[in-house]
């Protein structure tokens, strides 16, 4: 028992002892902390002092600078005030000086600007280009012109107004309408057109050179044009567009026979289709009718009958029934001469049919055309009349077509039946003779 609390002591001293050691030792390293944190915090506060008075050189310097600055500031207002001052007193007095200068000095760059406008575009800057150089110049400028740019602007003019009224020739690049450049004999008329290897020109200004039309007039104007060119001296007929392009740009527009056709469509190709089979076969007809009558006149005059024509098969059937009397006669010639109206008459029918088909089909291509108008104006409105061309073009290029056939095709088959006519009535006349002749045995 006594053994034991005495290690049970031990122990407790041991471990009293161990616990008193780790306080200790606790203590030791809180001082140390202490201490380590205290030389980190007066390192900071030194390092904010030093920091603390570098800012307040950083502030003084800035202030020194804004003082500085606002006193230039108030000088340089000072003599802005002057100079503005001054350049009023400096307005003023050249107002004074320059009078009506002024307004002749603007009306000078005005005009010189005009001018440019009118160069830009003109037919004479093809054979004289860059003749708006100096002209940019005094219309851009604000100060007063000086002589020289007075005098090239009136040059200018003068230039202008003097080539305007001439005929030249000269060697220059045009453009074809193909895009490629080729030199060529031009012909300027004033300012009106320039001509070139037979055709008219049109001047562009923004490649500065004359372009070939991409489409020519019609020849009666061309044939002009190469009477024109041949002329070295006198006077010579040439169509000139006195509106600079804008009525030759129109003309050029104009379409033509084929083009026209084309508007009017399957149906018009239809009209003329028949007007052409119309029109041949009445002039067939025509001339197998002239052919029939010459053989009838001379059939006439001869003593014996020929099977060649009509009147000649006709004196053929009364010569085979030359015993019979005059009613039998008569019957054999009606019969005879049934057998040859048809023949005479062939043809009629269908030319009448196609003169009075030939309309009715016009009607309807202007009924088809303008439905397709009234169809583009409820899908695209009214806006735009080049939407509506076609339809219209279509109702007034058939009935013209129509109209067109229909009447040479009456002409002709009133001719053509008026012939049949009168060779018929050449046999009622032969056999009446006949007849006659027969009753008078």
């Amino acid at each position: 028992m006594k053994l034991l609390l005495i290690i049970t002591s031990l122990l407790l001293s041991s471990h009293l002892w161990a616990a008193e050691q780790s306080l200790s030792q606790l203590l030791t390293d809180i001082k140390k902390t202490q201490r380590q944190e205290r030389s980190l915090n007066k390192t900071r506060e030194t390092e904010f002092l030093a920091e603390k008075q570098n800012q307040q050189k950083l502030l003084n310097t800035a202030k020194a600078e804004l003082a500085t600055q606002d006193k230039r500031s108030r000088r340089l207002k000072s003599t802005l005030q002057a100079n503005e001052q001054v350049l009023s007193e400096l307005e003023t007095k050249l107002k004074d000086r320059s009078g009506v200068l002024g307004e002749l000095f603007g009306v000078a760059r005005q005009t010189s600007g005009d001018l440019i406008a009118e160069l830009t575009e003109s037919l004479i800057s093809a054979q004289y280009p860059n003749r708006t150089d100096r002209l940019k110049k005094l219309a851009d400028s604000k100060a007063l012109p000086s002589i020289e740019q007075l005098e090239n602007l009136w040059f200018t003019l003068q230039h202008e107004m003097t080539e305007s009224a001439k005929v030249v020739r000269f060697n220059g690049q045009i453009e074809t309408a193909a895009g490629l450049r080729e030199s060529a004999e031009i012909i300027r008329i004033g300012t009106f057109n320039t001509l070139a290897n037979g055709g008219y020109l049109r001047y562009s200004s923004e490649t500065d050179s004359l372009v070939s039309l991409p489409r020519q007039p019609s020849s009666q104007y061309l044939n002009l044009i190469e009477d024109f060119s041949a002329t070295t001296s006198g006077l010579a007929t040439l169509a000139v567009d006195p509106t600079r392009g804008v009525m030759l740009s129109l003309l050029i527009q104009t379409p033509d026979t084929s083009e026209r056709i084309h508007q009017g469509g399957i149906i018009g190709y239809i009209i003329l289709t028949m007007g052409a089979i119309g029109l041949m076969l009445a002039l067939f007809r025509l001339i197998v009718l002239l052919q029939t009558g010459q053989k009838m006149q001379q059939q006439i005059t001869l003593p014996n009958a020929s099977n060649d024509n009509p009147l000649g098969r006709v004196l053929l059937a009364t010569e085979q029934t030359s015993e019979q009397d005059t009613d039998t006669l008569e019957l054999i010639l009606d019969e005879a001469i049934t057998r040859e109206v048809p023949a005479l008459e062939k043809g009629l029918s269908i030319i009448k049919l196609f003169a009075a088909v030939a309309p009715l089909l016009g009607l309807l291509g202007t009924v088809t055309g303008m439905i397709a108008t009234f169809q583009s104006i409820s899908l695209f409105g009214t806006g735009d009349p080049k939407l509506m061309a076609d339809g219209i073009s279509q109702a007034l290029v058939t009935t013209m077509l129509g109209l067109c056939v229909a009447i040479p095709l009456l002409f002709l088959y009133n001719l053509v039946a008026t012939r049949s006519k009168m060779l018929v009535q050449i046999l009622d006349e032969q056999s009446a003779g006949i007849m006659s002749r027969r009753a008078g045995k």
